[in-house]
């Protein structure tokens, strides 16, 4: 299995989960959710449109529900089941796990905190409890808080959202909302007014500077009333503290520092992710640098995963190493929207191409495409044995056979071409099928196409009936009615008329006070040639296109069907 967040609109309950009552009534999970997010990963699987959960509805509906009233949930934490996957078990583990968690943030922070004392890393910490990565960072970042902003949050004085924004505030920073909040006559902001306050591009003190304030060109304004003066020219701020950066910089390299990284303006810095390790061993500078302009130097840093490559290289161990994207996400999703503008366009002047895609997307489907063949459910053993001696039957498996050796697609004989709606352990290769398809011939293309749509058939649909008028199908090609469907014959006065049909009015005359039995078996040995039939090669009216009944008391759903639809055909 695997551990990814996945953004909520990306979710769907899988048919096969959904709750019929109860669903939806989540007032018991809410307040947890607001206060500590989701704990407990959703179980999804993967299918054409993004991911269906599996286990973790009324979960799902919860953060459905928090979206409503405004508030945009994070990506949502879920484990992706591989084939084989037990869904019972793991989300039984998943429970367990969790329940083993302690139930208020900073509690979770300090048994996390041990377990990273005693060597534990993000992963490790996360495998152990069964939860992700994102969640032990989030709690471990309450490492960053000054003690008398954990007591207020304890105290329930400020909310879980005011905790969670300080915990990327400076310690300075930290220190100035505290002296705020500490006021009687001042004002702290709290929520999302904080953000502002945090990141908002504040004043710029001039105590934030590396240089010497003196060589600014720009003015200095002092507050009469604290003790604090501002830089009132940014833009010559930043550039006197980008040189001084630089400077700085190149003065650790040259003091013999491995590496000096410089995170990005507002970049937060997980110290809690970092072990302090001597210049002599590999340590690193990180330099990170506040909207506001404060530099905190971070000297003899290395991650938990660094140290953990380091020690796995250094006993012949190797590990292939995730690269930073070349490109960001909105730089993809730009990308992506103009190359496929072009790509659409450009599709409409070849239609063969168009047709060979189509065909490939009905085989293997595609992220907007889930096209799935007919199950052919029988309700008992003894009508799917009737099928399976249906001629149709065998002319689709002979094809299907065909088909598949065209495709170059390996396959069971059991599985059938187009993947049905429980056959999510079959994958059909997109690409494959497509450039197969490329190389063929529109006549091969045909057929591969009439088959596919052929398997996607759906049964008992008005699409059936309409089909079998407009292509004059004859059953009595296909099939005669067997012992099955006079067992399942239970119409006293539709057995009377079939008894007319195939063996005469004075033989229905003769028996008409016999058993539904017995008039089945005058008919069956009138077909059997045990008896001489008055109509050769019958067969029952519910047997034509279009379906025919034998009394005027309706409840067939072909006939219905086919009423329904006619008017388009005629």
């Amino acid at each position: 299995m695997e551990l990814q967040h996945i953004e909520l609109e990306n979710l769907k309950p899988a048919a096969i989960n959904v709750r019929k009552t109860g669903a939806k009534d989540v007032s018991d999970l809410l307040p947890s959710i607001k206060a500590l997010g989701l704990l407990q990963p959703l179980l999804v699987r993967r299918n054409c449109e993004g991911y269906e959960i599996v286990a973790g509805q009324r979960r799902f509906h919860a953060l459905q529900e928090l979206e409503a009233t405004g508030e945009k949930p994070d990506p949502v934490p879920c484990i992706i089941m591989r084939e084989g996957d037990d869904a019972k078990a793991i989300e039984a583990s998943l429970a367990e796990n969790v329940a083993r968690l302690p139930m208020e943030e900073i509690d979770q922070y300090r048994a996390f905190a041990a377990l990273v004392k005693q060597g534990k890393c993000i992963e490790d910490i996360a495998s152990e409890f069964g939860i992700t990565e994102r969640l032990v960072r989030q709690r471990l970042a309450i490492a960053n808080l000054l003690p008398p902003i954990l007591t207020a949050y304890r105290r329930q004085d400020i909310t879980a959202t005011t905790v969670r924004l300080l915990t990327m505030a400076t310690k300075k920073q930290q220190k100035a909302w505290l002296a705020l909040y500490k006021d009687k006559n001042d004002h702290a902001p709290l929520g999302y007014q904080l953000k502002s306050w945090l990141f908002g591009g504040a004043q710029i003190l001039v105590s934030n500077a590396l240089f010497d304030p003196a060589t600014c060109k720009g003015g200095i304004v002092t507050d009469l009333f604290g003790d604090e003066s501002y830089f009132d020219d940014s833009e010559q701020f930043w550039a006197l503290q980008n040189a001084a950066i630089a400077q700085a910089r190149q003065a650790y390299l040259d003091d013999g520092w491995e590496d000096v990284i410089l995170l990005d303006i507002g970049e937060y810095f997980p110290a809690y992710d970092y072990v302090d390790t001597p210049k002599e061993r590999g340590g690193k500078v990180y330099v990170r640098i506040s909207e506001s302009g404060e530099v905190t130097f971070y000297e003899g840093q290395l991650s938990r995963k660094e140290i953990k490559r380091r020690e796995k290289a250094a006993s012949g161990e190797t590990e292939q190493t995730i690269q930073r994207p070349e490109i960001t996400k909105a730089m993809q999703n730009y990308l992506s929207l103009h190359r496929h503008a072009a790509v659409r366009a450009e599709l409409l002047q070849h239609p063969a191409i168009a047709l060979r895609l189509a065909v490939a997307q009905i085989i293997a489907g595609s992220e907007l495409w889930s096209v799935q063949a007919d199950p052919q459910k029988a309700n008992s053993d003894r009508i799917a044995e009737s099928l399976a001696a249906n001629a149709g039957q065998e002319r689709i498996s002979n094809e299907r056979k065909e088909i598949l050796k065209l495709l170059d697609i390996e396959a069971h004989s059991s599985e059938t071409l187009v993947p049905r709606k429980n056959d999510w352990h079959i994958c059909r290769d997109l690409p494959a099928i497509l450039a197969k398809l490329l190389s063929l011939s529109d006549e091969q293309v045909m057929r591969v196409l009439a088959f596919s749509v052929a398997e996607c058939l759906p049964c008992g649909s008005a699409l059936v009936e309409t089909l079998g008028k407009l292509l004059s199908v004859d059953m009595a090609s296909f099939m005669q009615a067997d012992e099955v469907f006079f067992d399942l014959l239970k119409d006293k006065e539709a057995v009377n008329a079939m008894v007319s049909e195939v063996a005469g009015k004075s033989t229905v005359e003769a028996n008409i006070t016999a058993t539904a039995k017995v008039q089945k078996k005058i008919i069956s040995d009138c077909l059997n040639g045990t008896r001489k039939p008055k109509t050769a090669n019958w067969q029952p009216r519910y047997m034509d296109f279009p379906m025919r009944s034998y009394t005027k008391r309706g409840g067939i759903a072909a006939i219905e069907q086919w009423e329904a639809t006619k008017r388009h055909f005629s």
